[in-house]
C-alpha cells in the first residue's frame, strides 16, 4: 500500500516540478487596467474599529448606562448555586460541542486511498 502524501509534500513537489511560464507581459497588461483601490485597508480596518466602538458607546448610553448589567448581576447573584452549575456545564458541553463539529467540518479531506 503506498502510503498518503501530505499536502506540504504534494505543494513542495508542484512548485518544484513546473517552471516559471513567461506569459509574455499578460499578467502585467491585467494588473495595469484594473481599478486602482479606493481605500488603503488599513483605513477601512480603522474605520469598522471606529463604527464598532461608537456603535457600542450609544448602545450603553441608550441602555441607561448599562444599568440592565448591575440588574442582570443582581439576579445572577440571587440564583442557586445548583442552578448555576447546571447552566455552567450546559453551556460548556454546547461550545465544547459547537467547536468539536466545526473542527470536524473544516478539516474534511478527500479519502485519497479509495482512488
Amino acid at each position: 500500500m503506498k502510503p498518503v502524501m501530505t499536502d506540504d509534500e504534494l505543494d513542495r513537489q508542484f512548485r518544484d516540478s513546473v517552471p516559471y511560464i513567461d506569459d509574455a507581459g499578460f499578467t502585467t497588461k491585467v494588473l495595469a487596467q484594473l481599478p486602482a483601490q479606493t481605500a488603503p485597508e488599513r483605513v477601512r480596518g480603522l474605520i469598522l474599529i471606529a463604527t464598532a466602538i461608537l456603535g457600542s458607546v450609544l448602545t450603553y448610553v441608550a441602555s441607561g448606562g448599562g444599568r440592565f448589567l448591575k440588574v442582570f448581576a443582581y439576579q445572577l447573584s440571587q440564583t442557586p448555586t445548583l442552578w448555576l452549575l447546571a447552566l455552567t456545564l450546559t453551556l460548556g458541553l454546547i461550545m465544547t460541542g459547537l467547536g468539536l463539529a466545526a473542527a470536524i467540518f473544516t478539516n474534511r479531506e478527500p479519502n485519497l486511498l479509495t482512488r
